[in-house]
C-alpha cells in the first residue's frame, strides 16, 4: 500500500501564505453559513470568497452592502478575520504557541519574523506579544472615543454604540476599511470626534509594528531613531501632508464632494480623504464623485501605502524612499546610495526594484484585463485594481457590477498585494539555487 504524502511547507514564506489561505477558506465556509446573512438563504461561494479575502486582506473592497446583507453574525466574522488578518496568522499562530507552552521553537520563531520583518530571531517573542499590546491598546482607546461619540451626538443605544465603536476601531486600526453605513463615512464627514479618531488609527496602524515600537521607547530622541523608523516618519509626513493638500485643493469647488461645505469641514475631510489611501478603504466623500486628478492622485498614494510590518498594503513608503534616493544618488554621480548619513546596502536596492517591477507588472496586466473585458473607463479600471493590490478599499462604485471573472482577479490581487509579490514568489519557489561562480562581467548601454 502506498501511502500518499502531503507536501511540506519549508520555507517560512510558505507557512505565511498558507496561513493566510486557511483563514480565506475558513471565513468564506462562516459566510456561506445562512445564520451569516441577513435575508433568508446563504451567501454565495463568491460573495463570501470575496468577503473573506477582502477582510483577511485588510482591504475593505466589497461586493454586498456590509450592514444590510450580512446579519449580526456575519458582520461578527467579519470583524474576527479583521483583526486575524492585521495580527498576521503566523503572529497570532505564534502568540498562541507563546500562552499555551511559554516558549517558541526555531521553526515557530522563523515564521512569525517572516511575518513580522523582525530583525533577529531573539526579537520575536518579545515583538509577537507586543503586536498585541498596542494593537489592543490603540484599538480600545480609538473604541472608547467613537462609543461615546455614537451614544452621545446620534442617539446610538449603548449596546449598538459598542458595537459601532469597536467594529470601526478595529477596521481603523487594521487599515481594513469595512464600515457598518451603506455610505461608509459620508455621513460624519464633518465630524471631528468621527473622523480624526478613525484618522490618527489609520496613520497608527500604517506606521508600522517596529515604528510604534521604536517611538515608544525612543519618541523624545529623534537622532538616536533607526533608518527605518527615520525613512518612514519622513516619508509618511510627507505623503500625509502633500496627499491630503492635493486632494483638498482639487476638491476644493467640487460640488459633488467639498464644495458645498464650510471651510473647517472642506479642510476636515480633505484630511481624512489624504489619509485614507495609506490603506484603508473609509471615505467620507463620495470617491465616484470625484476628479479624475483626485483619483489620479489617490492612485499613486494608494500604490506607496504605508511602511512595512504594518497593516498598511502598497509597495510602501519605505521602498518608494530607497529607490529615491537611488535615483537622487545616481543623478549625483555617487558611487553609494546614503540615506540619512548611513549607506544601503546593494541588496535592499535589488529589493526595492524588485517589489515596483513586479507590482507595476501586477496593476498593469490587471488594468488591461479590465479594460478588455468590461465597459469601464481606464480611470476608474486603474483606481479599482490599485486599491485592490494595495489593500486600500477604496472604490469608484464598480466593483459589485464587475463580472465575476474580474472579481476573482481582485480577490488574487488582495491576496498578492497583502502578502507581498516577493513573499508570494519566494514561498512558491521549490528551493532557493546558490551560483558557486561569477560570470564575466559586461556593461550594456542603458537609456
Amino acid at each position: 500500500m502506498v501511502t500518499r504524502r502531503w507536501p511540506r511547507l519549508r520555507h517560512p514564506a510558505q507557512v505565511v501564505v498558507a496561513g493566510f489561505a486557511t483563514a480565506i477558506a475558513a471565513g468564506t465556509g462562516l459566510l456561506m453559513l445562512p445564520v451569516a446573512k441577513a435575508g433568508p438563504g446563504g451567501a454565495s461561494v463568491l460573495e463570501a470568497l470575496f468577503t473573506s479575502t477582502s477582510a483577511v486582506c485588510v482591504t475593505g473592497l466589497i461586493v454586498v452592502d456590509t450592514p444590510v446583507h450580512w446579519s449580526g453574525f456575519g458582520q461578527a466574522v467579519i470583524l474576527g478575520l479583521i483583526q486575524v488578518g492585521g495580527f498576521g496568522i503566523m503572529t497570532f499562530a505564534s502568540l498562541l504557541v507563546l500562552l499555551v507552552s511559554h516558549r517558541i521553537g526555531l521553526k515557530a520563531r522563523l515564521t512569525a519574523a517572516a511575518e513580522t520583518k523582525t530583525l533577529g530571531l531573539g526579537d520575536v517573542r518579545s515583538v509577537v506579544t507586543g503586536v498585541v499590546k498596542v494593537s489592543l491598546l490603540l484599538e480600545a482607546v480609538t473604541a472608547l472615543v467613537l462609543t461615546l461619540r455614537f451614544a452621545t451626538a446620534y442617539d446610538e443605544s449603548w449596546p449598538r454604540a459598542v458595537w459601532l465603536g469597536v467594529f470601526h476601531s478595529v477596521s481603523a486600526f487594521n487599515n481594513a476599511g469595512f464600515a457598518l453605513y451603506s455610505d461608509s463615512l459620508m455621513g460624519f464627514a464633518t465630524d471631528p470626534w468621527i473622523c480624526l479618531p478613525i484618522a490618527l488609527a489609520v496613520i497608527a496602524g500604517g506606521l508600522g509594528f517596529p515604528v510604534l515600537f521604536e517611538l515608544r521607547r525612543r519618541w523624545h530622541r529623534p537622532r538616536s531613531w533607526s533608518l527605518h523608523t527615520k525613512i518612514v516618519m519622513w516619508a509618511s509626513g510627507v505623503f500625509l501632508i502633500g496627499g491630503s493638500a492635493f486632494v483638498t485643493a482639487i476638491e476644493w469647488s467640487n460640488p459633488a464632494t467639498l464644495g458645498p461645505l464650510d471651510a473647517p469641514g472642506k479642510l476636515l475631510a480633505g484630511f481624512f480623504q489624504g489619509v485614507m489611501p495609506r490603506t484603508a478603504g473609509f471615505n467620507s466623500l463620495d470617491t465616484s464623485q470625484m476628479n479624475p486628478a483626485s483619483w489620479l492622485g489617490t492612485d499613486v498614494l494608494m500604490f506607496i501605502g504605508g511602511a512595512s510590518a504594518g497593516t498598511a498594503g502598497g509597495i510602501k513608503v519605505t521602498t518608494f524612499a530607497v529607490l529615491f534616493f537611488v535615483i537622487y544618488a545616481e543623478i549625483r554621480g555617487e558611487g553609494a546610495v546614503n540615506i540619512f548619513h548611513r549607506r544601503l546596502h546593494g541588496d535592499l536596492q535589488r529589493q526595492a526594484l524588485t517589489v515596483v517591477l513586479l507590482s507595476v507588472a501586477a496593476v498593469a496586466v490587471s488594468t488591461l484585463a479590465f479594460v478588455v473585458f468590461a465597459d469601464y473607463s481606464l480611470d476608474q479600471s486603474l483606481f479599482e485594481v490599485t486599491s485592490a493590490f494595495a489593500t486600500v478599499g477604496l472604490s469608484t462604485g464598480i466593483t459589485a457590477g464587475l463580472p465575476s471573472g474580474l472579481q476573482l482577479m481582485l480577490i488574487v490581487l488582495m491576496f498578492i498585494g497583502r502578502l507581498g509579490p516577493i513573499t508570494v514568489a519566494s514561498a512558491l519557489a521549490l528551493r532557493s539555487r546558490v551560483r558557486l561562480y561569477d560570470l564575466p562581467e559586461e556593461r550594456p548601454v542603458i537609456g
